[in-house]
């Protein structure tokens, strides 16, 4: 692949596993196209490159740059993906108030200019108890109403459309001993969007332990979100499930995924009954897709986990 200027612009495996899988045709295409979309970026906010951060996430890919006064910054340019699109929006609206300030976007090709953090160090660097205790605090102020008129997606709607994708799923060969889970989160799923959620509030969208980076402004500030508005025990349901392979190799997991669940759920003044109902949907939906995806090892125990519940 050739270079923008001043750096090679490879892109991680992670992320080139995840766009021929999570974007198709569109995502190789992107893939093939990078270097001259950042070396373009760089050119016009007078940009000079460092290195691309790696092993980078499954969604973007991140280049450490400094800004044309000397200061640091990241250039982030993001997987084209059905789903995505609205995150400069969420970290404007949050405007740097627990969440990386955004400096600088251009959402059409899904460029931004971010503030740098410390992306070596994030919670899962802290023991869980540790961890969850700050990412608590951080979802906490997160969640904050949106404007008026906010260009979000709904819990409802966003779900609906993965909904669709799971019950396909479900009729397919391999999925065939899947079926009372998957029925189990898809009537989960419809009851809790049958009655609009009261107080809609800004979600992170992909929130976890590994989303929440140490700051020089603040102890720690999230990135990454694929924002959303409605039901908080949706956002929490991802917190739900961290650090799963440590819990699956402890005793009594099942007992213990319950008490986080209840530890969580009171810790936010969250309805349990709710926060388990989306931790099953997510669970067996991502599942799902990751068994589709030929990731055998991971949807197997995300599908462990959701039977636990």
């Amino acid at each position: 692949m050739t270079s923008a200027p001043g750096v090679p612009v490879e892109p991680p495996e992670r992320l080139s596993r995840a766009a021929a899988t999570r974007a198709g045709e569109d995502g190789r295409r992107w893939l093939a196209g990078l270097p001259d979309l950042v070396g373009e970026f760089l050119q016009r906010w007078e940009l000079t490159p460092v290195r691309v951060v790696r092993p980078g996430g499954g969604a973007s890919l991140v280049v450490l740059v400094t800004t044309a006064d000397g200061g640091p910054a990241v250039l982030k340019a993001a997987l084209p993906v059905a789903d995505g699109g609205q995150e400069h929006a969420a970290l404007a609206h949050w405007d740097g108030h627990c969440a990386v300030r955004l400096l600088r976007a251009d959402p059409d090709r899904g460029v931004l200019l971010l503030e740098r953090l410390h992306a070596a160090i994030t919670l899962r660097s802290l023991p869980d108890a540790k961890a969850t205790l700050e990412a608590v605090g951080v979802l906490r102020r997160l969640w904050v109403p949106p404007a008026d008129g906010h260009p979000f997606t709904t819990v409802a709607d966003r779900t609906e459309r993965r909904a669709a994708a799971l019950r396909e799923a479900g009729t397919l060969p391999w999925a065939a001993d899947l079926a009372p889970l998957i029925d189990e989160a898809l009537a989960e799923r419809d009851r809790l969007t049958a009655v609009p959620y009261p107080a809609p509030v800004l979600l992170h969208g992909e929130f976890r332990h590994g989303a929440v980076l140490a700051a020089e402004r603040a102890p720690w500030l999230a990135v990454g979100p694929d924002p959303l508005v409605g039901d908080p025990a949706y956002d929490l349901a991802w917190l739900a499930r961290e650090r799963l392979l440590t819990l699956a190799a402890g005793s009594a997991a099942p007992a213990v995924a319950a008490r986080r669940l209840s530890k969580l759920a009171d810790a936010l003044d969250v309805d349990r009954d709710r926060l388990r109902g989306w931790t099953v949907f997510r669970a067996v939906e991502a599942g799902a897709r990751a068994l589709a995806a030929g990731a055998r090892a991971d949807g197997e125990l995300l599908l462990e986990f959701a039977g636990w519940l």
